[in-house]
């Protein structure tokens, strides 16, 4: 059973840094692709990140590109999302999820990835 746990959210000021966790155990994720997604009230799931977990090879979208960082610890066997120069418009519930690379939709839908942790919760004030 895999099982993904968010940590790091909070409360934070617009400009300022949260490097959030995700801590991964239940399978060997050589065969995945880690995402970040997040939601805020009203919104759709929005993609924001993904790790070849093999290869270490990063994508995002152009919304976050520049001031987020996806990264992961195979010791630990951990992804962290670095977020940096924090908007009010970021806040949002944040989601790290599972894909395994035999799934044929592409790393941007949530469709495709079957394991999501419950989330945490990232507030920037203005």
């Amino acid at each position: 059973q895999v099982l993904l746990v968010e940590s790091g959210g909070g409360l934070v000021q617009a400009g300022d840094s949260l490097k959030l966790s995700c801590a991964a155990s239940g399978t060997i994720f050589s065969g995945y692709t880690m995402g970040w997604f997040r939601q805020a009230p009203g919104n759709k799931r929005e993609f924001i990140a993904a790790i070849d977990w093999s290869s270490g090879n990063t994508s995002y979208p152009n919304s976050v590109k520049g001031r987020f960082t996806i990264s992961r610890d195979n010791a630990q066997n951990t992804v962290f999302l670095q977020m940096n120069s924090l908007k009010p418009e970021d806040t949002a519930v944040y989601y790290c999820a599972a894909r395994s690379k035999t799934q044929a939709l592409t790393i941007s839908f949530w469709e495709a990835y079957g394991f999501w942790g419950r989330g945490t919760q990232v507030t920037v004030s203005s």
